[in-house]
């Protein structure tokens, strides 16, 4: 039974804008209805008001895009979760190093959230995975590299009751196997996913941590599954020297991060 408080017609009117938003530009009043099961009358009234808002902007042909509201909303967040200029100077240099697609991901209210990405190349697509995603903790490699350094108490707080999903074949789905997954991560200082996030797809990925030893954030690098093998002893040394730098820039000083909320120092624990 869904909660009695949810406002439906606020739900749907965020699921417009945010299937506007992921169409880009393309969108249409029938595109989006048959899409999310919306009626089209229905449809056409939730963009009208979104219009009025500022929310949405109407395109010729008939097809919305995000609006300077929508826009202005996603500014304040990247300037509240983003990574500071320094990190993504370590960012840049990380793509620069390996010509692969890179990430930032930092711990922004008591979740490791996807802050910036530099698209390699040869970009390769892995599922819905965009600025701001917080989903499927258990089968990314940057999740893994971050709370395999968490206080162990703390990481099944947060799984506890949470069902982890086989997002595709390789996905871990039982929490035991999780937690020797974590174990083999903290030995050895990154963390792996061989398509346990998006088929064809490999990630590798080093923690950084602030002046407390806590992990704060993760770089991490994507890479299609035939390549992967022949190039991750090259790749994890890179992230792990980006990781090894921002902890450096950390500790000094020289740069801070937003705590993240309920986090607590674990037991010293460095990546260098």
């Amino acid at each position: 039974m869904r909660d009695k408080t949810v406002l439906h017609t606020l739900e749907r009117g965020l699921q417009v804008l945010e299937a506007v938003a992921a169409a880009d530009g393309t969108a249409t009043a029938k595109v989006l209805s048959r899409q999310l099961g919306i009626k089209l009358g229905t449809c056409y009234h939730l963009l009208r008001t979104l219009l009025a808002g500022g929310h949405v902007v109407r395109l010729p042909g008939g097809r919305y895009d995000v609006g300077p509201r929508a826009a202005s909303l996603n500014r304040h967040l990247q300037r509240r979760s983003g990574p500071s200029p320094e990190l993504s100077v370590i960012l840049t240099r990380l793509h620069n190093r390996t010509h692969e697609t890179s990430y930032i991901s930092g711990r922004h209210h008591g979740t490791l959230t996807l802050q910036h990405y530099l698209s390699g190349l040869h970009a390769v697509s892995v599922g819905n995975l965009d600025v701001g995603y917080t989903g499927h903790m258990h089968a990314r490699a940057s999740c893994k590299a971050v709370l395999a350094f968490l206080p162990e108490d703390q990481v099944a707080a947060m799984f506890e009751g949470v069902e982890l999903t086989a997002v595709t074949p390789a996905t871990i789905v039982d929490y035991d196997h999780l937690t020797v997954e974590l174990a083999r991560v903290r030995r050895q200082g990154y963390a792996v996913d061989r398509e346990e996030f998006s088929e064809g797809v490999c990630c590798v990925s080093a923690p950084f941590f602030d002046d407390t030893g806590a992990p704060t954030g993760a770089f991490t690098v994507s890479v299609p599954t035939t390549r992967f093998h022949e190039r991750q002893a090259t790749l994890t040394m890179a992230v792990r020297e980006a990781a090894a730098m921002a902890t450096a820039f950390l500790r000094a000083g020289h740069l801070t991060v937003l705590p993240a909320e309920g986090s607590r120092p674990p037991g010293h624990r460095d990546v260098s």
